[in-house]
C-alpha cells in the first residue's frame, strides 16, 4: 500500500489544478481551481481551443464575463472526469464587495446550469473576507454552496461557521511559510515537521472546533509544500492537493492512521462563540499572520485574473 491509498481510507481527496489530464491520472474525488491554476492551464497550447471558442461566441459582453465563462468551462471539462464536485472562484476583485459577490456568484451557477449541470457539483469559491463570508451566507440560503478560501485563522473559521457555509479551505503551507520567513535563522525545520508544523497545528485547531460543536461545514485542508503537511492531517474531512503531491503520496509506500478523529474531538469540551462584524475585523487585525496572507492572497489572485484578461485581449 503507498500513502495516497492509505490517506483514501480517511479522507477525500481532492485535486488542487486546472490540468484535465493531470486529473484523469490522479482519478480525485472532487477538483478546486483558483485564478493562478485557471491562468496555468490557459496559457498551455492543448487548451487554446476553449479560450478561442469562448471568444469567438462571447464578443458582445464584457471581458470581465469573458473570463468568468472560460473558467466555467474548465470547471465543464473537469466535472466530465471526476464524480464529485469542482470549485469555480468569484473575482477576487469582488473580495470586500458583499452585494457584487453574490451577483457574480448567481451568474456562475446560471452558466452550470445553462448547461445542465446540477448546482450541488459545484462550489462557488469566495475569499474568507467579512463580506465575502456574508455573501456565502445569502448563497447558502439560495441553495449555493460556497467554499470560503484564503483561511488562514479560527476567526475566520468561526464567522464561516455562523454563516452556515457548506466547506472552508483552511491553508497550510502559506502559513508554514509565513512562520519560516518570520523566525529566519530560528526557524528549526526537523522541530516544526508534521503535527508541529504551525499550518498543520492551524487546521486541527479548527478541526477541534468543529467537530465538538457538531458544526457540519466541511473542512478542506489546503496549499500544501510537503506530504508530512498532508499525512498529518489524514483523516480530515477533505485535502486538496497538487498533482505534484499527489504523485509524490503515490510513490511513498507505507500505511498511516487517521490523525484527526471526528468521535475522539467530539469528547472536547469548546464553546461555541457567536462573533460580530467588529469582532472578526478586531480579531483578524490581531492576527498578524493570517491579515498579512488574506491580503496577499486576494492581490495574487487579482494579479493572475488580470494577467488572463490581458492574455483574452490578446486574442480578441
Amino acid at each position: 500500500m503507498n500513502q495516497l491509498e492509505s490517506l483514501r481510507k480517511y479522507t477525500t481527496v481532492v485535486a488542487d489544478t486546472g490540468s484535465f489530464e493531470s486529473i484523469k491520472n490522479l482519478k480525485p474525488t472532487d477538483a478546486t481551481t483558483n485564478p493562478s491554476l485557471i491562468l496555468k492551464a490557459a496559457q498551455q497550447k492543448e487548451y487554446n481551443h476553449l479560450l478561442t471558442n469562448i471568444i469567438k461566441n462571447n464578443k458582445n459582453i464584457s471581458l470581465s464575463d469573458i473570463t468568468d465563462k472560460i473558467t466555467v468551462e474548465f470547471g465543464k471539462e473537469i466535472l466530465k472526469i471526476i464524480p464529485g464536485r469542482v470549485s469555480t472562484e468569484v473575482d477576487a476583485r469582488l473580495s470586500f464587495d458583499t452585494k457584487a459577490t453574490i451577483e457574480k456568484a448567481r451568474f456562475l451557477i446560471n452558466q452550470y446550469e445553462s448547461s445542465g449541470i446540477d448546482r450541488k457539483r459545484v462550489l462557488i469559491k469566495i475569499a474568507a473576507t467579512w463580506e465575502g463570508i456574508q455573501a456565502a451566507k445569502t448563497l447558502e440560503m439560495e441553495g449555493i454552496h460556497c467554499n470560503l478560501t484564503l483561511l488562514f485563522s479560527l476567526t475566520q473559521a468561526m464567522a464561516c461557521a455562523q454563516a452556515n457555509v457548506k466547506l472552508i479551505s483552511p491553508f497550510v503551507g502559506r502559513i508554514y511559510d509565513w512562520h519560516k520567513k518570520n523566525e529566519g535563522a530560528e526557524w528549526n525545520e526537523e522541530n516544526k515537521k508534521g503535527e508541529n508544523d504551525p499550518g498543520v497545528k492551524s487546521v486541527v485547531a479548527i478541526y477541534n472546533y468543529y467537530k465538538s460543536l457538531g458544526i457540519e461545514t466541511e473542512i478542506m485542508g489546503a496549499s500544501f509544500r510537503n506530504i508530512n503537511q498532508i499525512i498529518s492531517l489524514s483523516g480530515c474531512d477533505l485535502l486538496t492537493i497538487s498533482p505534484e503531491l499527489l504523485k509524490e503520496l503515490e510513490k511513498t509506500p507505507g500505511h498511516t492512521p487517521a490523525k484527526l478523529n471526528k468521535k475522539y474531538n467530539e469528547k472536547k469540551e469548546l464553546k461555541k462563540h457567536y462573533i460580530t462584524e467588529s469582532e472578526f475585523r478586531f480579531m483578524l487585525n490581531s492576527d498578524v499572520m493570517a491579515s498579512e496572507k488574506l491580503a496577499e492572497g486576494i492581490r495574487a489572485f487579482i494579479k493572475d485574473t488580470n494577467t488572463l484578461e490581458n492574455i483574452i485581449k490578446e486574442h480578441i
